[in-house]
């Protein structure tokens, strides 16, 4: 922002504020004449309550001078809009395509690749039933662990590996993951992940 610019404002702001002091006099003189006038017609109803309700007055009016004055800023905010899939798809394209704008070209493409609706769509599908997380460390774990008890005791006595053994242990780690996460939701009722 340039001094100029920063100047104007400032200026637009002191006479904003100017402009509302003189509201405030004018409004505040106005109130103290229907007060005296109220005083002089109602005898019953004290000072005190006159000028307490001349003051909200003013304060009431004070706050409509305020909010009727928002700044430009203000009142370009967008609203929210309601939660719907559809409003959430296009908030979602939006944010997407404007991170794309900031990526470079190979990082661009690569996330219009992974972004596209089959890729999703397959990597979710994929992701909710042979990678599962407890599955694919189970397989891990035993793919590792099976292996080495299989290398050091096939060593130790003299026979050769095929290569089929870490596969072998890491199918078998995997199935005992799936295990027991289907055993997890029969007993708890909660999908892996789900919070509550």
């Amino acid at each position: 922002m340039s001094d100029k610019e920063k100047l104007r404002q400032a200026h637009e702001v002191e006479s904003n504020d100017a402009e509302l002091e003189k509201v405030a006099a004018e409004e505040h003189d106005r109130l103290n004449e229907k007060l005296e006038q109220r005083a002089e017609t109602e005898a019953g109803i004290s000072k005190e309550q006159l000028e307490n309700e001349a003051r909200a007055s003013a304060e009431r009016h004070a706050e409509k001078q305020e909010k009727a004055e928002a700044s430009p800023a203000e009142k370009r905010k967008p609203k929210p809009l309601p939660r719907s899939k559809s409003n959430l798809e296009a908030n979602f394209k939006l944010t997407l395509n404007d991170a794309q704008k900031h990526m470079s070209a190979p990082s661009k493409a690569f996330s219009k690749v992974i972004h596209n609706k089959a890729v999703e769509r397959t990597s979710d599908v994929v992701g909710a039933t042979v990678a599962r997380p407890n599955a694919v460390l189970a397989g891990s774990l035993s793919a590792f662990l099976f292996t080495l008890a299989i290398y050091l005791l096939a060593r130790r006595n003299g026979y050769p590996l095929s290569g089929t053994e870490t596969i072998a242990a890491f199918i078998v780690g995997w199935l005992v993951g799936n295990l027991f996460d289907y055993l997890r939701l029969m007993i708890t009722g909660k999908k892996p992940g789900q919070l509550q």
